[in-house]
C-alpha cells in the first residue's frame, strides 16, 4: 500500500522543501515525524517522494508527498500528524497505486505570486503575460540545472487585481528552478514601464545579454497540483485545526501588506 499526503507549509520557516543536512526543511520535518511514529524507517526504504522542490522562503497550500508505510498506517491521519508537525499541515490523505510518483503523475501545477501594487499599468502586464503562454525556451527566465531541458509549456498566466495588490497565477506542467519568480519580475518590470513586451519576446527567442532576476521568494505559493482521479480526504477536526493555524500565521502578514500597500498608494 502506498499513501500520498497533501501538505501545506510556511516556507519562511524552512530552508526549502528538499531535505538537506544540517538545516530545517519541509521534507526533513515530515520524515522526522513519520519515523518518530514508526510509520517509516528511512526515506529510501519506504520510497519517500515529493512533488515539487520549492525554494527557501516559498510556501505551499498544495504540495504532495508519497511513501509506503512499514507499519501503523492507521496513524496516517491529519489529526495525528498535525499534532506532531510544526509549520507543516497535512490537509488530506489518499491511497494511491504502487507506481504513483507525485511529480510525474501531476497533470499541472499552479503557482500564485502576491505582488504589492506599485501603480502598475495592468494592460501592459496583461500584454506581457500573453507572450509567456505556450511552449518556449525559458533559459532567460530560469536558473538552469545541468541536464535540464529549458523548453517548458505555460498553459495560463493570469493577473487578478485586488485592493492594494495583484495575484499572478502561473499554470504549467512543470517549472524550471526560479522560473515562476523570474516571470513575475518580468511582468512587474513591464507594468512599471521598465521593460518592453518586444524585449520579452526577444529573450524567449534566445536573444539576451542578461537573464531576468527572480522576484523575492516570500510572495510565491504553490497553490494547486492537479491529479486526475485522486481524491485527498481529511478528517474535519484535523483540517479545522490546520486552517486555524494557517489563518493565524498569514492574517497578520496580510494585514501588514494591506497597511503598507495603502501607504505606498498615498505617496
Amino acid at each position: 500500500m502506498k499513501i500520498a499526503l497533501r501538505v501545506a507549509y510556511d516556507g519562511t520557516a524552512f530552508y526549502g522543501f528538499q531535505r538537506q543536512p544540517g538545516v530545517r526543511t519541509v521534507e526533513g520535518e515530515v520524515i522526522k515525524v513519520l519515523k518518530k511514529l514508526g510509520i517509516i524507517e528511512t526515506p529510501e526504504t519506504n520510497d519517500f517522494k515529493g512533488a515539487s522542490r520549492t525554494d527557501r522562503g516559498v510556501s505551499a497550500f498544495f504540495n504532495v508527498i508519497s511513501f509506503v508505510p512499514s507499519r501503523r498506517p492507521d496513524l496516517v491521519r491529519p489529526e495525528v500528524l498535525n499534532h506532531h508537525l510544526s509549520d507543516v499541515w497535512v490537509l488530506g490523505v489518499a491511497e494511491v497505486p504502487d507506481d504513483f510518483h507525485p511529480r510525474f503523475w501531476a497533470k499541472s501545477k499552479t503557482y500564485r505570486y502576491y505582488l504589492v501594487d506599485e501603480g502598475f499599468d495592468l494592460e501592459l502586464m496583461e500584454e506581457c503575460a500573453r507572450v509567456f503562454v505556450g511552449v518556449h525556451d525559458f533559459s532567460a527566465f530560469a536558473r538552469l540545472e545541468p541536464g535540464k531541458d529549458p523548453i517548458r509549456e505555460l498553459k495560463r498566466v493570469g493577473i487578478i487585481r485586488r485592493h492594494g495588490y495583484l495575484i499572478i497565477e502561473l499554470e504549467g506542467k512543470s517549472f524550471l528552478w526560479e522560473m515562476a519568480r523570474r516571470i513575475v519580475n518580468a511582468l512587474r518590470f513591464c507594468g512599471l514601464g521598465l521593460l518592453e513586451v518586444e524585449e520579452v519576446e526577444r529573450m524567449l527567442a534566445g536573444n539576451y545579454r542578461r537573464k531576468m532576476p527572480p522576484a523575492p521568494p516570500e510572495g510565491l505559493v504553490l497553490w494547486e497540483i492537479d491529479y486526475p482521479d485522486i481524491v485527498f480526504k481529511g478528517d474535519e477536526k484535523g483540517i479545522k485545526k490546520a486552517r486555524r493555524e494557517i489563518f493565524g500565521r498569514y492574517s497578520e502578514a496580510l494585514t501588514r501588506a494591506a497597511l503598507f500597500g495603502d501607504f505606498l498608494l498615498e505617496l
